[in-house]
């Protein structure tokens, strides 16, 4: 039922894809049907597949360390007290900065290469998993800390076999949003200066009025981030089964 439903969600967007092309009158040059963007998808699939293949590894790259990155720096905050006066400036200045302000410097600095659009999606990553993860480890069932104090548990015995694990669902949660927003800091690297990569062909596709190769590049994108987006969540539903979705049980 999943696979037919994201079936019909998909041919109903080309649907209606083509409908506004219809309503509206668009020339080609500014809203290409979603015919037109299929035909030359497969006409320079090698093309925009050594590309997609470029990002998907910024994306995957930066997804990794971001989140490494976010779960080290929650655990710090909740095992040391001093660490919390230092960390949480730093997590929320880290936001304050828009990326788009970032990815200049970071393209000066680290190069035009993979590496600065890993860190500028890291930089986007580490914020949702941080926080979710945080705030997950310093909301434990309060009687779960007390019955363990009483049984003789330590502190770092109430964190790995308390605290770990009934922050894991906050840490899911966080790692969901991280993966729908860490396509945002590869693409506007790649838009600020990259050699390679699915934002630097629509960059250069746009450049050369070669819309309906832009738009191929970006239907790859919407994919690639979806399928992502799927395959972590499967994951993630797989890790944590003592975690059943309640939506159903709802009455309707």
């Amino acid at each position: 039922m999943r696979t037919l439903r994201a079936l019909a969600i998909a041919f109903g967007l080309i649907a209606l894809w083509q409908a506004v092309v219809w309503l509206t009158g668009a020339p080609a040059y500014i809203l290409p049907g979603p015919g037109q963007v299929l035909a030359v998808l497969w006409q320079k699939h090698a093309l925009v597949l050594s590309h997609a293949v470029y990002t998907a590894a910024e994306i995957v790259l930066g997804l990794l360390g971001g989140t490494a990155l976010g779960a080290v720096s929650a655990l710090v905050m909740t095992a040391f007290r001093p660490a919390r006066r230092w960390l949480l400036p730093v997590l929320v200045v880290s936001q304050a900065i828009p990326v788009f302000a970032l990815a200049p410097i970071l393209v000066l600095w680290v190069g035009y290469g993979m590496a600065s659009k890993v860190v500028m999606a890291v930089l986007i990553i580490y914020f949702p998993v941080t926080a979710a993860f945080y705030d997950g480890l310093r909301r434990t069932d309060p009687g779960w800390l007390d019955l363990a104090r009483t049984m003789g548990a330590d502190g770092f015995r109430q964190l790995r076999l308390i605290r770990l694990p009934a922050a894991l669902p906050a840490f899911a949660s966080g790692l969901r949003i991280a993966t729908a927003v860490a396509p945002i800091g590869a693409v506007v690297g790649e838009w600020v200066g990259s050699s390679a990569g699915l934002g630097y062909l629509m960059l250069h596709a746009n450049g050369r009025v070669q819309i309906d190769l832009m738009f191929a590049a970006l239907v790859v994108l919407a994919t690639l981030a979806v399928a992502l987006y799927a395959v972590v969540d499967i994951a993630l539903r797989k890790a944590l089964p003592w975690q059943p979705e309640t939506l159903d049980t709802l009455p309707a």
